[in-house]
């Protein structure tokens, strides 16, 4: 539309022009020639402000042309980096998934001796008494209360409630867990209790007073109780604090099993035959 407008401006300048050429033609040369150089300089303007208008109908033409590439070519990258972070993505849920079978396998040949059933965990409850985490197996996976669940670094806790698909896990961490324990320098057992706003160490109570207790020492499951099998390690001792009374000492122990990383576990279904 601008250029049909354009263009018939500029057809009528030139039609006037021509009018006035054909005008003075008629006229003696030498007035003929003021007359032009009166109806140049009269018309100059108006064909220079034509030429300009042109220009920059011309130019703005050009701009928008421009822009509406660029529009395309932003359109084009978006779509591309959206379809290079799925890929992304892809990848991270693929190196997940491997690397949560990997620790599944170095769980399974480390308990080999073991029934187990491999897991992970779908929800994790931490407070400053309770301790526990659900895992996404259940009855219909064989899972039943009070079977053990360890980590790949060691005892995790035992089975509390189960429904059809899931289990509840109450961690070595609760306040209300115990587990009897023995030391690696001693054939005697003691208790491991869960420690309130703790999620990083167990204590140690009820510790024999002709048992030595240094830090360093490893302390594993004892194998009494009737839920936990002989030889799981818990962690090692980190502290032991003396008191006046021999009886009433106790230790801190570093736990094996990392809890705020935890994410793949196994439940002991019993020994292998």
């Amino acid at each position: 539309m601008k250029n049909g407008k354009t263009g018939t401006i500029g057809i009528t300048i030139t039609i006037i022009v021509l009018i006035i050429i054909i005008i003075l033609s008629n006229i003696g040369t030498e007035r003929m020639d003021i007359m032009k150089n009166g109806v140049t300089k009269i018309f100059m303007p108006a064909q220079n402000a034509f030429v300009f208008i042109k220009n920059k109908i011309t130019g703005n033409e050009q701009e928008i042309s421009d822009i509406e590439k660029l529009k395309e070519e932003n359109q084009k990258l978006r779509e591309e980096n959206t379809k290079l972070k799925q890929e992304e993505r892809e990848l991270e849920i693929l190196k997940s998934e491997n690397n949560t079978l990997k620790e599944y396998l170095n769980l399974k040949n480390k308990y080999g001796n073991y029934n187990t059933i491999p897991a992970y965990l779908i929800e994790k409850s931490y407070s400053n008494y309770e301790k526990v985490i659900v895992i996404n197996v259940g009855e219909k996976d064989g899972i039943k209360i009070n079977m053990p669940v360890i980590s790949e670094s060691g005892l995790v806790g035992h089975i509390i409630s189960v429904t059809q698909s899931t289990a509840k896990v109450q961690t070595i961490l609760d306040t209300a867990s115990n587990v009897s324990s023995g030391i690696s320098t001693s054939n005697q057992s003691i208790l491991i209790k869960g420690i309130q706003g703790n999620n990083k160490q167990v204590k140690a109570t009820s510790i024999p007073a002709e048992s030595t207790l240094m830090p360093g020492d490893t302390v594993v499951t004892s194998g009494l109780g009737g839920i936990y099998p002989k030889g799981i390690l818990i962690g090692t001792i980190k502290e032991v604090i003396n008191t006046k009374n021999e009886m009433d000492r106790y230790s801190y122990i570093d736990a094996a099993t990392n809890f705020n990383k935890l994410s793949t576990v196994l439940v002991i279904a019993g020994n292998q035959e």
